[in-house]
C-alpha cells in the first residue's frame, strides 16, 4: 500500500496494484537541470522510452503541496517553465509540502516518495555524492543518506563528474550500498564511460540486477542499490576533455561564493556554456540510455 499524503495517475496506481513493472522519474532534471522547453520535450521522451521498454513510467514532483507519483502533460509544462519550482530535498519535503508549493524532486526525495508509493525502479542522470574539497566544506550530497536508507535500486550514468568520484564510491561502501557497472570493468564518470575507478562489481544483464535487488531485500538488508550504466560510446564525452572544462567551472564557483544546493545546477550549466551544448546533448543521450536499462530492469523484478 502506498502513502496516504501522495497522488497516483490512474496508470501508475493500476501498473502498482498489478504488480507491472513502474520506473520513477526524478523532476530536478527537468525544472533545474536543462533550459526550456528542450526539458520538457526530454521529459516527454524518457517517459515514452519507458513506454516503448514495456513499463510505466512514474514522474515524480511536488506540485501545489502534494507529492505526485505520475504526471499529466500540463504538469511536465508546468515543472519545466514555471519559474518558481522549489528544488525539493529531503529536508524540503516538509516546508514545500506545508506551504502548497511547486517542487521539483531530487535523486534523494525522489527515491524516498517512489519507496513510498512501493516502486523499486528508479532512473536518473547521475548520482549525488561528496563534493570536492567536502574534507574542509563538509559538503556531501542527500542522495548517500538516502541510498543506505530507501528500497530502491537508481540507475544512472554514474556519479556526477563534478564530485569526488572515489571519495563517494568509499562512502557508499561505508554505508553498505551495493554498487554495480553495467558491462563494463570501469565505473563510468557521467559525461564519460571512464573515471579511473574499477567498477565494485559487475552485471551484464537486467536479470543480474533484480535477482540482486530480490536478495537484498529479502536478507532483510534496507537501503537501496547503485546501478551505473555508462554513457553509450558514441555519446561520451572523453574523461580528459571534460576535466579540463570542470575544473574551470569549480573555479569559478569558487570566485563567486556559490555554495549548498545552489552549486550543482550552477556548475552544470556553466559546463553546458564552456562546451557549447556538448554536455546538454550528451546529458539527455545518457538519460535515454538510462530509461532503457531502467525499464529492463523493472521488468525483470517484476517477473519475480
Amino acid at each position: 500500500m502506498s502513502h496516504p499524503m501522495l497522488q497516483m495517475t490512474e496508470e501508475v496506481a493500476t501498473a502498482l496494484a498489478d504488480g507491472a513493472p513502474v520506473v520513477a522519474l526524478e523532476s530536478t532534471i527537468i525544472s533545474h537541470g536543462m533550459p526550456y522547453p528542450r526539458n520538457v520535450a526530454m521529459a516527454r521522451e524518457v517517459e515514452e522510452i519507458v513506454r516503448g521498454e514495456g513499463a510505466v513510467p512514474a514522474t515524480i514532483a511536488v506540485l501545489d503541496g502534494v507529492p505526485r507519483i505520475g504526471l499529466g502533460d500540463e504538469d511536465l509544462e508546468l515543472l519545466g517553465s514555471h519559474p518558481d519550482v522549489v528544488k525539493v530535498s529531503i529536508r524540503d519535503l516538509p516546508y514545500v509540502v506545508g506551504r502548497g508549493l511547486h517542487g521539483a524532486t531530487t535523486v534523494a526525495a525522489t527515491m524516498r516518495l517512489a519507496a513510498l508509493a512501493g516502486i523499486r525502479v528508479f532512473v536518473t542522470g547521475g548520482l549525488g555524492g561528496v563534493h570536492r574539497g567536502a574534507s574542509a566544506t563538509f559538503d556531501e550530497s542527500a542522495d548517500l543518506v538516502e541510498l543506505a536508507t530507501s528500497d530502491v535500486a537508481v540507475v544512472s550514468a554514474g556519479i556526477k563528474s563534478i564530485l569526488d568520484i572515489g571519495l563517494t564510491l568509499e562512502r557508499l561502501e561505508t554505508l553498505g550500498v551495493p554498487v554495480v557497472v553495467h558491462g563494463n570493468d570501469e565505473y563510468p564518470s557521467f559525461y564519460s564511460r571512464s573515471s579511473g575507478h574499477a567498477a565494485p562489481m559487475r552485471v551484464d544483464t537486467a536479470a543480474e540486477v533484480a535477482s540482486m535487488m530480490r536478495a537484498k531485500w529479502g536478507l532483510g538488508l534496507s537501503g537501496g542499490m547503485v546501478v551505473a550504466d555508462p554513457i553509450p560510446v558514441a555519446d561520451e564525452i572523453p574523461a580528459d576533455e571534460i576535466a579540463t572544462v570542470i575544473d574551470r567551472a569549480l573555479a569559478e564557483a569558487d570566485e563567486r561564493g556559490i555554495r549548498g544546493k545552489e552549486i550543482t545546477p550552477f556548475l552544470l550549466g556553466r559546463i553546458v556554456e564552456l562546451t557549447d551544448g556538448a554536455s546538454l546533448t550528451a546529458n539527455i543521450a545518457l538519460v535515454r540510455n538510462n530509461a532503457r536499462t531502467g525499464a529492463a530492469i523493472a521488468r525483470a523484478y517484476a517477473a519475480f
